[in-house]
This record gives C-alpha cells, structure tokens and sequence, in this order.
C-alpha cells in the first residue's frame, strides 16, 4: 500500500470515528467549561489532538471514551493557557444583544446553576451518567477512579442537587 492510500485511509477512520461521536465531545466540553464558545475551542483542539495520535487508538470500541478523555484533559489545558476575558455588556453586538433578551426557562436555569455549583468531582461523573449515558464502570476507567468512588461521588452530587433545589425552592 503507497503512502497516500495509507493516509487516505487513516483519514477515513477518523472521519468515521468522530462523525459518530462529535456531539458528544462538544456537549462534554459545554459541560465541563460552561460556555459555548470554549466548548468549540476545547473540541477542535481535541480533534487535532486525536488526529496526531489516532495510531495510539488500538479498539475503535474504545474511541468514545478516548476522545472524552482527550476533551477532559484539552479542557484543563485551556484553563491553564488562558485567562477569561470579561465583556462589557455595554458593547454587545446585536445578536448578543438578542440573546441576552431570550424568553428564560427558570427551572431549567436553576438546574444547570445547580449543577455548575457542584465540585468539579461531584459535576465531571454526574454529567457523564445522566447527559452521556455512561455507567458507573465506564466513568470510573474514564476518570482513573474505582467504581466505589464514582458510586459515592455520583450519589453525593444527588444529594447536593436535591438539598440545592429543595432549598431554593423553600425561599419562594
């Protein structure tokens, strides 16, 4: 096989693999950094990331949790690289201006700001579970944890949503 049929094909196996699995990183990445557009950073970063090491990917069944992990670490190197930048909301450009003016979905608003508030280890394996659809042995491999802890962990950020949920719906 010539050496362009080899990346002609090396090519075609990652289309394959992230076609299938895009979503998922990005929802993962939205997740973890709380905005959009560091989600979009964070996953073209894992992309090239996976591109230059895809001879490592051995089992295309473990490509889902390859690419995550990539997410995960390319999301903490984005937080250690940059600095956020504030914006100042006098200077929105008009279709920033239409977001800020969207009808809000209270409920929905207090869940997510309940589940951002969550510890990072409490937020990173209950997002995984419920909004990625992994189970607990799944998170466990994927954070470099025994399933006892994921359990403890996935049990505690319940409690912590229940008591943060109960608690605001008591001041109204």
């Amino acid at each position: 096989m010539n050496s362009s049929n080899a990346e002609l094909d090396r090519r075609r196996r990652f289309d394959s693999i992230v076609s299938v699995y895009h979503q998922d990183m990005y929802r993962f990445a939205a997740w973890l950094s709380r905005d959009k557009a560091i989600a979009e950073d964070v996953v073209q970063e894992a992309l090239l990331r996976a591109w230059k090491s895809l001879d490592a990917l051995r089992d295309e069944a473990a490509a889902k949790q390859w690419l995550l992990t990539i997410v995960r670490r390319e999301n903490a190197r984005y937080f250690e690289r940059r600095r956020l930048e504030t914006v100042d909301v006098d200077n929105l450009t008009p279709s920033q201006e239409a977001l800020l003016a969207e009808a809000p979905d209270e409920q929905l608003d207090d869940l997510r700001e309940a589940i951002y508030r969550l510890d990072d280890d409490y937020r990173e394996p209950l997002v995984l579970q419920v909004l990625m659809g992994y189970s607990t042995n799944e998170i466990a491999e994927l954070m470099g944890l025994k399933q006892g802890a994921i359990l403890t962990r996935l049990h505690r950020a319940r409690l912590k949503l229940k008591e943060s949920v109960q608690s605001e719906d008591a001041l109204y």
